[in-house]
């Protein structure tokens, strides 16, 4: 399969988002058949889908973990995960730099796990040594949570680092990969994750409709009974896969269809490694001109992923978020409001069916949107001048 920046994108906006993201034709063509959901040709779509996506986390397809997909969107995997897999008298460790990290306490809230929580500023990465004494001085802990990359700044957190210090401390290590699996390399097993929850519409460029969680299968064991839900029992999910092959429930057929051309498709890019060259070469493409016109980033370039970027508002009175949103909307362009709480900022992605012609696109949009503003903004500035 040859790859061209020339997709056909018959009159699509571009998505610069953590997802929904912007999709090839041919996966969008792959959602136009109907398939039964007990058929033969859609259970081998099950099935190679799920080995697939053990071989992206660095795993054989009879490795120690299993792949089990699940309906709902990735907060969905997420809470089908936390609600089946701490015991009733468990305790879990949240570590928190985002908005992200925030949503599992809530989970964690309404179905009544206990937890405790490390919380740090947006902009900076979880303290290493407090992770360790936080399991060293509560016993209790029995499962550690945390953010891969956390969408609300862009952060990539050291999850290998953290899941040495959990298996050391002999806890289960949950990973949050939603928007870093399939763009960022990761081995499982050498990153000591227990498991791993990431979604179809995100780095795969697959098409909202599911989610998939990666498990070990001796932590999973382990779990039968713990389920706090019935459509959201992840061991019962796992049980009915490996028996029959088939959704508990009515499967998302035509997602799922359109996941497993996106799953070829990252294959023919080079798998993981590929599509990682290309994201950073549109993050690339994107911090460069965003410096030129003077926008600057709320990270560090040693703190920040290539998956997101998030922008401080300029310092000009003429800047109004919803208007610079709607004139590039006008002109085909998709951005993100910014989720930090107590500062003005923006996010553009750089994932999806996208490409560095694309950045160089939507920053000739920008600046047409600058302009019709009023806003002028020093060229060359530097995006580190004057950081708070």
């Amino acid at each position: 399969m040859t790859f061209t920046e020339s997709e056909g994108r018959n009159g699509d906006k571009l998505l610069f988002t953590p997802g929904p993201l912007t999709t090839s034709a041919s996966v969008k063509a792959a959602m136009s058949r109907d398939l039964g959901s007990r058929d033969g040709e859609f259970m081998a779509v099950i099935q190679n889908i799920r080995a697939e996506l053990l071989r992206i986390a660095g795993q054989a397809e009879d490795s120690i973990y299993s792949a089990i997909p699940i309906q709902g969107s990735g907060t969905y995997g997420i809470e089908a995960t936390l609600s089946s897999i701490v015991p009733p008298d468990g305790r879990l460790l949240i570590i928190i730099n985002g908005a992200y990290g925030k949503r599992i306490t809530q989970i964690a809230a309404v179905h009544k796990i206990a937890f405790t929580t490390l919380v740090y500023p947006e902009n900076r990465t979880p303290d290493l040594d407090a992770i360790e004494a936080a399991l060293q001085a509560e016993p209790s802990i029995t499962h550690v949570a945390v953010v891969h990359c956390e969408t609300t700044t862009g952060i990539l957190n050291p999850i290998r680092e953290i899941g040495e210090i959990v298996a050391h401390n002999e806890r289960i290590f949950f990973v949050d990969a939603m928007s870093s699996f399939g763009g960022v390399p990761l081995d499982m097993a050498a990153a000591s994750i227990d498991y791993l929850v990431s979604s179809s519409n995100k780095c795969i460029e697959g098409v909202p409709g599911f989610s998939f969680v990666l498990a070990r299968k001796t932590a999973l064991s382990a779990t039968e009974g713990y389920a706090r839900t019935v459509s959201l029992d992840l061991f019962a999910q796992w049980r009915a896969l490996e028996s029959g092959g088939q959704f508990r429930f009515t499967p998302p057929t035509h997602t799922m269809l359109a996941f497993n051309q996106a799953l070829a498709e990252l294959a023919a890019e080079g798998g993981v490694s590929g599509r990682a060259m290309r994201y950073q070469a549109n993050h690339e493409a994107l911090v460069e001109g965003m410096r030129a016109l003077g926008f600057r980033e709320f990270l560090t370039p040693e703190q920040q992923s290539d998956i997101i970027t998030t922008y401080y508002y300029p310092n000009d009175p003429n800047f109004d978020f919803e208007r610079f949103y709607r004139g590039l909307s006008a002109r085909g362009y998709v951005i993100y409001p910014g989720k930090l709480a107590d500062l003005p900022c923006f996010r553009i992605g750089s994932i999806g069916r996208v490409f560095p012609s694309d950045m160089v696109g939507l920053l000739a949009a920008i600046t047409d949107v600058l302009r019709e503003l009023g806003i002028v903004i020093p060229a060359g500035l530097a995006s580190t001048e004057n950081r708070p």
